[in-house]
């Protein structure tokens, strides 16, 4: 826990801490336990990212992804290429490393680290543009680089450069396939069927996620990006108790975490790191300031994106427990030096880590890289169906700059069918009215049958935009007229007519939502119904009883003048105007309820 909490704190990733509880628990620590099983390192190192990559997946938003999906897929392949043979480079003719173990070298190197990435960049408010692309080129990258890592350790060499490549795109393919097929039915499944537990949710959204893997994996894909996308899919589908699930993924890809790093730590050996100390700073120094930038800025050079973003997503190349984890590929399949590879990635990996994690936010300050409020705004929805009612329950929490602050229950217009039910402010829960104001920091439990869930959730979400003026502006949340029939079903006021670009005064006059008509007090008169002249509107403060219509000649009080020259009445000099200056009698007037 302590561990934990220090992590979140100085910007570090975890990495760093829990290598050092395997250090100190390694041959050379406190403990002196010796490990040196490289194979079950690997596999466990396999499990442990897969549930990572899960947990990476769940957590990415599409509406982040989508506008830089194919930025990212050309940063994880061509970028990754560039990088592998600028960093293989630098290992052979700085290093002295022959080419098979510089090639090596380069392809472990190449590949961020999805944990590192996932952890650091979720704390800093970077714009979206970028967190989308850092987070799916750590979540794309690890399937190319595994394929190149194990190619090159093969027995034999790489004869012809275009059958490796050919052999990466179809796996890539392949698993790419797998996952989006999976994810998409199971989410599908998991919105459909209604489980008896709520806890098994986040099980069988995890059990999904890793079913991809398997898949991809038995199809002769790529498991790894199949796991991501069918993570993905599931993340992004509105999913029955999803603020759970979230918390247990997350919760995983900790334990996952831990458990990696403490056992990468318990495979080293200190002592033999000192003699691949310089060689692992020069190629870390190449990787860093040469083979990054040079890749990002190459493959991201179409899609025209800011130098300065550039810079920071060069930066932001963090390496973690997934280089490490690969460098034991070598050692399972007995290259010769894979012990020394192990060890230049391992001290590459530690002091670059602890250069470019603390500093990646001063970057973004020196970089003038705006923050990016968006996530401030968002509501957060959670959904659990209610199968005997044929039901479902909205969870709403209302973000502190959500445009829901202000809006009154009323204003909501859900569709006939929702509505709200309880509110939770202040840790103090009451049932609310159609005149509440809502605040921000507050919770609602609004109730949905079935046929209007998404469309109440759309709603919500509309409003949380765009305020209470989302339906009638034309934003999203569904047309205002089955919005307004929805609230006038509870608030008893008359619902809205339309709010569609009406040409011609009357025309928008008719889209005008129907005013209730006055009540009279007891110092003030009725208004009738045929005049036209203006009156200041008011709320309804009760029940509204029926209106008369007075009829031809009739006054609500005799003998009284109205000041307007344009109706049937008598002007201030007291002669007849049964007709205004366009010829249009009092008959053709517009009544009181569809004044401006």
């Amino acid at each position: 826990m302590a561990a934990v909490r220090i992590s979140s704190r100085s910007g570090l990733p975890s990495l760093l801490l829990y290598l050092g509880i395997g250090i100190a628990m390694g041959q050379d620590g406190i403990f002196e336990v010796k490990f040196d099983n490289a194979e079950l390192t690997q596999v466990i190192g396999y499990a442990a990212l897969v549930v990572i990559l899960a947990e990476g997946g769940l957590g990415a938003k599409w509406k982040e992804v989508r506008p830089v999906l194919p930025a990212a897929a050309v940063v994880s392949t061509v970028g990754v290429g560039i990088s592998v043979g600028v960093t293989a480079a630098a290992a052979h003719y700085l290093v002295g490393l022959d080419w098979r173990q510089a090639l090596i070298i380069g392809a472990v190197v190449s590949s961020t680290d999805a944990a590192a990435v996932f952890s650091v960049l979720r704390r800093l408010p970077l714009p979206a543009r970028i967190t989308g692309v850092l987070e799916a080129e750590s979540g794309f990258n690890d399937a190319p680089v595994v394929i190149l890592v194990v190619a090159f350790s093969a027995a034999g060499p790489v004869e012809h450069w275009y059958v490796l490549v050919a052999e990466i795109a179809l796996e890539l393919a392949i698993g790419a396939a797998v996952g989006v097929a999976i994810g998409w039915l199971g989410s599908l499944g998991l919105r459909h069927v209604a489980l008896p537990a709520s806890g098994l949710y986040p099980i069988a959204v995890m059990a999904i996620a890793v079913s991809a893997y398997a898949a991809g994996a038995m199809a002769h894909g790529s498991g790894f990006l199949a796991v991501y996308l069918a993570a993905m899919i599931l993340g992004n589908s509105k999913l029955p108790h999803w603020p759970a699930t979230r918390g247990f993924a997350d919760g995983l890809g900790w334990l996952a975490q831990i458990g990696m790093f403490v056992l990468l730590g318990l495979l080293v050996t200190p002592h033999d790191l000192v003699d691949d100390f310089w060689p692992a700073v020069v190629v870390g120094l190449v990787l860093t300031m040469v083979a990054r930038p040079l890749s990002v800025f190459l493959s991201l050079a179409p899609f025209r994106l800011p130098a300065r973003e550039k810079i920071l997503m060069s930066w932001a190349g963090l390496r973690g427990a997934v280089p490490i984890v690969l460098a034991t590929i070598p050692m399972v399949s007995g290259v010769e030096g894979s012990t020394r590879i192990f060890n230049i990635v391992f001290v590459l990996v530690i002091v670059y880590t602890l250069v470019q994690g603390p500093t990646l936010p001063w970057v973004a300050a020196k970089l003038n890289i705006p923050e990016d409020p968006a996530d401030a705004a968002d509501l957060g929805i959670e959904s659990a169906p209610l199968e005997r009612l044929r039901g479902h329950l909205l969870s709403v929490a209302i973000p502190s700059k959500s445009k829901m602050h202000g809006v009154e229950v009323a204003e909501l217009r859900l569709p006939a069918g929702a509505a709200v039910t309880l509110v939770v402010r202040d840790d103090t829960s009451f049932v609310p009215s159609p005149s509440t104001v809502l605040r921000r920091g507050d919770e609602l439990l609004v109730v949905a049958t079935d046929p209007v869930r998404d469309a109440a959730e759309a709603r919500l979400r509309a409003v949380g935009e765009g305020g209470k003026l989302a339906g009638w502006l034309g934003a999203g949340g569904g047309s205002a007229e089955a919005a307004g029939s929805g609230a006038s079903s509870r608030t008893g006021s008359p619902a809205p007519r339309g709010t569609g670009r009406a040409r011609g005064s009357a025309a928008r006059r008719a889209a005008k939502p129907a005013k209730p008509a006055k009540r009279a007090g007891p110092a003030e008169p009725a208004t009738p119904a045929g005049t036209a002249r203006p009156v200041k509107a008011i709320e309804p403060v009760g029940p509204v009883g029926p209106v008369k219509r007075l009829g031809p000649g009739e006054d609500d009080e005799p003998g009284r003048s109205h000041g307007t020259g344009r109706t049937g009445r008598t002007d201030r000099t007291g002669r007849s105007n049964p007709a205004d200056r366009t010829g249009r009698s009092d008959d053709d007037a517009p009544s009181t309820n569809a004044r401006r």
